[in-house]
């Protein structure tokens, strides 16, 4: 069996990542989201290896001293990371995994990991995400103004990309997402072993 490729999804806050990566797990069987470890607490309904993997701060802390993560962040005092084990376990089952994190994390994972496969969800136009945070009625505009300059900055980002995904129809994004992710597999660098096999068996002819 193949191994998966290890994929990293980021987007602009607004860009739709979210419905994206769930209809592309309801749609195609090959998938796999990775799931974090974190010192927070659970919430109600959430259990450990489903949302999370709830860890101590000291149990996190061991995880980073022995560099089992694939990366991590502190944010408002509880660390979150990718545990390195379970995406492995994934990706030697067949599995391409999916990691949905922000530009800097996925600018280290494909440092640390080259073969990684960078995705950037985008909206068609700059006004079209400026059309979508205002119509989600959960911001006021002071709020969306600072995620419109975030969005600024996360742009000049983009270039450390392989793709850039335009998210305008749902159905059309997700396939394209899927025919990406799926030509990864045929890329040259990716088939070594084979190339190597048939320049073989040539040659013994």
């Amino acid at each position: 069996m193949n191994e998966g490729i290890l994929v990293v999804v980021s987007g602009f806050s607004g860009a739709g990542k979210g419905t994206l990566m769930k209809r592309l797990m309801d749609k195609y069987d090959n998938y796999a989201l990775s799931i974090s470890a974190t010192t927070r607490s659970p919430r109600q309904g959430e259990l450990d290896g489903r949302e999370y993997f709830f860890r101590t701060r000291e149990e996190f802390e061991g995880l980073i001293q022995g560099e089992q993560l694939i990366e991590y962040a502190e944010y408002v005092g509880n660390y979150y990371g990718t545990p390195k084990a379970y995406v492995q376990e994934q990706l030697k089952a067949g599995k391409d995994v999916i990691l949905e994190i922000e530009i800097q994390g996925a600018l280290k994972v494909k440092e640390k990991f080259p073969d990684t496969l960078l995705l950037f969800v985008t909206p068609p136009s700059g006004q079209e995400l400026k059309n979508r945070l205002e119509t989600r009625g959960t911001e006021d505009p002071k709020a969306i103004e600072n995620r419109l300059r975030r969005a600024g900055e996360e742009a000049k980002g983009i270039d450390g990309y392989d793709y850039v995904l335009v998210n305008d129809d749902l159905e059309t994004c997700v396939n394209v997402m899927h025919h990406v992710i799926q030509s990864e597999h045929y890329r040259i660098q990716r088939n070594p072993v084979f190339i190597q096999n048939i320049i073989r068996e040539l040659q013994s002819l």
